[in-house]
């Protein structure tokens, strides 16, 4: 028996600069249905190199769950709508119990 199996959520990270652009776009996450909800953390601090210089910035973390089946077009609209030129997109799938799995699935689902 093959006990891999297809993730039941994503969860996909993001970072911006300010509240108001965590906000926006958590919204618009939500609004659109590419994701079911989005956490929004503040208060980070990344270090980083860009354009060969260290930087150091404050941060506001988002975190979308989603499903498998809209991972692309939300990737597509954080390409347009982020406000970064470059900006974090990362994702992992996530185990979830089914009545969680079914409502990320419900919420995203295209009207």
């Amino acid at each position: 028996m093959d006990d891999r199996r297809r993730p039941d959520i994503l969860s996909l990270v993001t970072t911006v600069g300010t509240s108001a652009d965590a906000r926006r776009l958590a919204r618009s996450l939500v609004e659109r249905r590419l994701a079911a909800c989005v956490q929004i953390e503040p208060g980070l601090t990344s270090v980083y190199r860009w354009e060969g210089q260290v930087c150091e910035d404050s941060e506001w973390r988002l975190t979308a769950k989603t499903t498998p089946e809209r991972l692309a077009a939300l990737q597509a609209y954080l390409a347009e709508a982020h406000p970064y030129k470059l900006p974090q997109l990362v994702w992992q799938p996530l185990a979830a119990s089914a009545a969680y799995a079914a409502w990320v699935a419900e919420a995203v689902q295209a009207d």
